[in-house]
């Protein structure tokens, strides 16, 4: 498992939205391609609703991600598999991405520092 497939949260991301590492249920199958070792084991795997857009006009979805015990510059890596699930359009000439919303197309240019929303399970 992994490549573009893969959904990614980074353990300081959890800890920041304030869930416990408890919460996660164990997965212990490595993941490949993303750190300059060959493989990494994940501290295991838990599900959050991802949500992109305002209050007006978003879209939520249930994401599936591994939690790695390492850190990069990002919060969170989301796979082709949660793209899909969010059926968005990625632009590349313009540098953006475009979802669709509960009131119309969600626009998130690729220079955003907050993109998406992280919520706990039950949230």
């Amino acid at each position: 498992m992994g490549g573009s497939s893969i959904n990614l949260l980074f353990a300081n991301t959890l800890n920041a939205i304030g869930i416990p590492q408890s919460k996660l249920v164990p997965f212990e199958h490595p993941f490949h391609g993303i750190t300059p070792e060959s493989s990494s084991t994940p501290l295991g795997k838990i599900t959050l609703a991802v949500m992109f857009g305002q209050a007006d006009n978003f879209r939520t979805e249930q994401i599936n991600f591994n939690v790695a015990d390492f850190d990069r510059a990002y919060n969170a890596i989301l796979g082709t598999t949660a793209l899909a699930k969010f059926m968005a359009a990625s632009h590349y000439a313009y540098q953006l991405i475009k979802i669709p919303g509960s009131k119309g197309t969600i626009t998130i240019p690729w220079n955003t520092k907050v993109a998406c929303l992280l919520t706990s399970p039950g949230s």
